[in-house]
């Protein structure tokens, strides 16, 4: 009698929990289940004046408000904010907090649990209630933030590559105020998610100014991890863009290195599936640059241990590695206080790296954007019909190319384990 209600409540039980764990596999149509990454903005060190680069940002703002645009790589019912003090020293008091969509006539207000603003902590940062926006994939968003101040610039980032609009006082979520200054850098808006009945999944691009889109068109969304995205978006794949100008994989200056970021910034994400690394251009254009005048050239063994490295970090998270092979970049900067970046010693270590990147065999799939971008004609040269000018970063159509070279099978693979390194080439 004993055994025969035991296993009828065992039986009930295993039942039970059979059922619980089919409906949060498969949710039913509709019901929301899980919050996707869909837009990043990773942050970086705000520095003083004497930066060969000027900040261009207030060194303190007061009684402010910020409108910042950004673009969902995928769409949802509702979507959260996140709101960065990463590398602030100081409480950052929010105020109004709003946001409006591409088609929305009025800005909805975004609240923390239930109230509106919030106070974060120095080098932490508070998640918004979920917004009822839906939201579309490709779809660009406006987000106004008052800063009652003082607030010092915290989750920073430099090379929007996006005009943040700077107005007098509380004015967020209103239209025709007076614009007191426009930025060319972000602060404070870190991170966008969107409602999704499925999984997250995402790729993740870590890289330097190539990647964060450096010389391609002000507000038009032209990089090439934006580009990459609407080609993944029709798999529900959202594209994180983790890449920040001047970043390296040795060394920090413009934001910490790629090492010691990788975790935060490409892996800590929710449903993470593969990262495209695409750095090593500042590893060996710096040292005796204006950059970094004094510094000693980076070696070969150097770069190499960092890269793989960076593949042993992802495989133990069972996350995919592609990694891209060098733009070229003669005469990078010339004419400017900050050409330096080539040399024939610096040419020879690049191409170095990128026969050790094609052949290695390290990574899950190579992708060859020196093969892409390069100058048949003079191959240490950028093609010039995919220059932005400047013979360091592409433009538009260069970023083009370099999102179309990117293989999606080779990408997204049908498992996480390491291979033989597979070309992608236009």
């Amino acid at each position: 009698m004993t055994h025969a209600i035991t296993h009828s409540f065992l039986s009930a039980a295993l039942a039970t929990l059979l059922a619980s764990t089919s409906a949060a596999a498969a949710p039913p149509p509709g019901t929301p289940a899980f919050w996707q990454p869909s837009w990043i903005s990773p942050a970086q060190p705000a520095w003083s004046d004497g930066w060969i680069v000027p900040l261009g940002m207030p060194s303190l703002l007061r009684d402010v408000t910020l409108r910042q645009s950004l673009r969902s790589s995928l769409g949802g019912e509702q979507l959260r904010l996140v709101i960065s003090n990463q590398y602030g020293v100081a409480p950052l008091a929010v105020g109004t907090l709003t946001v409006r969509g591409g088609g929305e006539a009025a800005a909805r207000t975004v609240r923390f649990q239930g109230r509106d603003g919030a106070v974060v902590a120095p080098g932490a940062r508070v998640i918004s209630d979920p917004v009822g926006l839906p939201v579309q994939a490709g779809e660009r968003l406006e987000v106004d933030l008052h800063l009652p101040g003082p607030s010092a610039p915290a989750g920073f980032h430099w090379d929007a590559q996006e005009r943040t609009e700077v107005f007098k006082g509380n004015t967020a979520g209103r239209r025709g105020a007076p614009v007191l200054e426009t930025l060319s850098t972000r602060a404070f808006v870190s991170e966008l998610w969107v409602e999704s009945a499925r999984a997250p999944t995402a790729v993740v691009t870590i890289g330097d100014s190539i990647t964060d889109g450096n010389g391609s068109s002000i507000g038009q969304d032209r990089r090439w991890p934006d580009q990459l995205a609407r080609r993944l978006a029709p798999r529900g794949i959202a594209v994180l863009n983790a890449g920040i100008a001047g970043n390296r994989l040795l060394r920090g200056g413009w934001g910490e290195s790629a090492l010691a970021r990788f975790e935060r910034d490409a892996l800590g994400h929710r449903g993470v599936r593969a990262v495209i690394v695409l750095l090593g251009t500042n590893d060996i254009g710096f040292p005796g640059s204006p950059f970094a005048p004094s510094e000693a050239p980076a070696s070969l063994n150097d770069i190499t241990d960092a890269f793989l490295q960076l593949a042993e970090q992802a495989h133990a998270r069972q996350v995919r590695l592609v990694v891209g092979t060098v733009p070229p970049f003669e005469h990078a900067l010339a004419g400017t206080p900050m050409e330096g970046h080539y040399s024939p010693r610096k040419e020879a270590l690049r191409k170095a790296l990128n026969d050790w990147i094609r052949r290695v065999g390290a990574f899950d799939a190579v992708v060859d954007f020196d093969a892409v971008l390069r100058d048949p004609a003079h191959p240490t040269q950028l093609d010039p019909a995919l220059d932005s000018g400047d013979h360091l970063h592409p433009g538009d159509a260069g970023y083009r190319r370099m999102a179309e070279a990117v293989d999606l099978e080779a990408l997204l693979g049908a498992d996480v384990g390491p291979h033989p390194p597979q070309a992608i080439r236009r």
